[in-house]
């Protein structure tokens, strides 16, 4: 009997994951309540009897537990790779759990060598401390809880609200109804309005608001256009290397050609005309279907800004081979030295000083709240704008967002405020100016801080920072530590930019993540941390990293 007993428990032991009813437990205790006796002429519950024999997750077994694996999934995902929130990026918020969690740290931690992350991988302007401008959040609060209008007075004597806060509110919730409904596809018509009349100030030329499509930042945007553009595995875009990985990522997920051209570092990272020519014969010559080109200005990584004379340019090129211009114009407000140009003001030069010649060619703009002084990286808003395209091609595009309904309303409301902020004469315009003006003369003090430090670092070159949000140094690295990064199975940019998150909390992106002339070694950094003692922290690790690996 009592070896029937235990046999009994080893057969239930392995269905611990039955329901409650077939659990070993609930059977055993029904039998002794029933009085009857176990023994091996005993019959078991009949449940039991036609349970058919299953292996748990520790027993060996030839069929699959699960519909998906890592071998039957699209591999297409598999092969993008997205490397400003990579394994860097994820080491690094565990550092910032662990250093949520407090001190001393829970066993098996260890306790960490700084008091902070600084999230230096990515442009995410609020996470480092950078202010919202209180004429949108004051507005957005009104639309996202309209009751507030209901007293004017309180808004305004109690609470410090402006009347044109009041009014922009009211005016918003008139084109939207309620940012928890959903928007025309394409974006509320009112605010695609104010985006027409931007552009328009902005360039000096017409802007059609059906031309513009609203979006959940400037990605979705990109997203949108690649999807239409890329018809075959031949596909082909031209894409600027070092470049931001939203495009190759996006590429590879659409089994489609990235066709890399080079930008040259010792011209501040400015186009190469001839080295774009190149790029684009050796791809036609391979077969590639090269559809487009992609300009990034000012530059992520390299926050280059790139000339009105780089910009013909590469129009005059995408003309006379019909190329598609993606022009990822999102720091456009970020530019310190010169002057922004857009592509599309380029383009009507252009067309108006040579008649017919550029009449086909086609640009899409792309802009976002996500960066310049507004971050608003969290509430998801942009624009594309659509210039010589085919309406049929448009008709298509117009299918594709709204497959996705439409951008996030709260967003589209943001980027109406930011294309239309308070204007001189205003209640609210001295305030604006002042956070406006703080936060872009921030950000222009802490490049040059930076680029100041980079040029005191040993084996370290750096382009004087003339816009966007980052620096993208070079760097030399010792033999030893080359040698070290392959041990690791890692590029040595890799490996350096480790080795600095685990010192010091500061996460960079390396160079390899946004790609580069194949012998050279980067990494890209934002400047938006506030205070200088981080960039301190940089200079501290480098000394005794270069002096470990001498």
């Amino acid at each position: 009997m009592a070896s029937t007993h235990a046999s009994c428990i080893i057969l239930l032991a392995r269905n611990d994951f039955l329901p409650r009813k077939l659990q070993p437990n609930y059977l055993l205790s029904a039998l002794i309540r029933s009085n009857r006796p176990i023994s091996s002429k005993s019959t078991l519950p009949r449940p039991l009897q036609r349970v058919p024999r299953v292996y748990s997750r520790n027993m060996s077994s030839t069929a699959p537990l699960k519909s998906l694996s890592i071998d039957n999934i699209n591999p297409h995902v598999k092969e993008a790779k997205y490397a400003v929130r990579g394994e860097l990026a994820v080491r690094s918020e565990k550092y910032r759990a662990q250093l949520k969690k407090g001190h001393p740290p829970t066993p098996p931690e260890e306790s960490l060598p700084f008091d902070q992350v600084i999230s230096a991988n990515i442009g995410n302007p609020q996470q480092l401390d950078q202010k919202p401008i209180t004429f949108f959040r004051q507005v957005l609060s009104l639309v996202e809880y309209p009751p507030l209008l209901e007293n004017e007075e309180v808004l305004r004597n109690s609470l410090g609200y402006k009347q044109d806060v009041i009014d922009r509110a009211r005016w918003l919730l008139n084109e939207v109804k309620s940012v928890g409904a959903y928007s025309a596809s394409q974006g509320a018509p009112g605010i695609r309005e104010s985006v027409a009349r931007y552009i328009e100030k902005r360039d000096g030329y017409p802007s059609d608001p059906a031309n513009i499509f609203l979006s959940a930042g400037a990605s979705s945007g990109v997203n949108t256009l690649m999807n239409v553009i890329c018809a075959k595995p031949e596909t082909g875009i031209l894409v600027p290397i070092p470049q931001y990985p939203l495009y190759t990522a996006t590429l590879a997920v659409l089994n489609a050609r990235c066709v890399p051209y080079y930008l040259e570092e010792s011209k501040t990272w400015g186009t190469d005309l001839s080295a774009i020519k190149e790029s684009y014969q050796k791809a036609k010559a391979e077969g590639t279907d090269v559809r487009a080109i992609v300009i990034i200005n000012p530059g992520n990584p390299t926050g280059a800004s790139l000339s009105a004379t780089d910009v013909r340019n590469v129009l005059e090129f995408a003309a006379e081979e019909k190329l598609v211009v993606l022009a990822d114009e999102v720091y456009q407000t970020n530019v310190f030295v010169g002057q922004f140009t857009s592509f599309k003001k380029s383009l009507r030069e252009l067309q108006k000083e040579q008649p017919g010649k550029f009449d086909n060619l086609e640009v899409a703009s792309l802009n976002s709240i996500s960066k310049g002084m507004v971050g608003e990286c969290g509430h998801r808003g942009g624009y594309f704008e659509l210039t010589g395209f085919d309406p049929k091609v448009a008709e298509q595009i117009y299918k594709f967002v709204s497959i996705m309904l439409c951008a996030p309303v709260t967003g589209q409301c943001l980027l109406e405020m930011a294309v239309n902020p308070p204007k001189e004469g205003d209640p609210s315009y001295p305030l604006y100016k002042e956070e406006y003006d703080a936060i872009a003369k921030g950000l222009e003090d802490r490049a040059n801080a930076l680029y100041e430090q980079f040029k005191k670092m040993e084996g370290v070159e750096c382009q004087s920072p003339q816009g966007s949000m980052y620096l993208f140094p070079t760097i030399h690295l010792p033999q030893k530590a080359i040698e070290a990064a392959k041990a690791e199975n890692r590029s040595p940019d890799e490996f350096y930019c480790f080795r600095l998150l685990d010192a010091t909390g500061i996460c960079v992106v390396p160079g390899s993540g946004f790609g580069q002339i194949e012998g050279t070694l980067h990494f890209r950094t934002t400047f938006l941390a506030p205070g200088t003692e981080w960039v301190g922290k940089i200079t501290e690790f480098h000394k005794g990293f270069m002096d470990e690996f001498r």
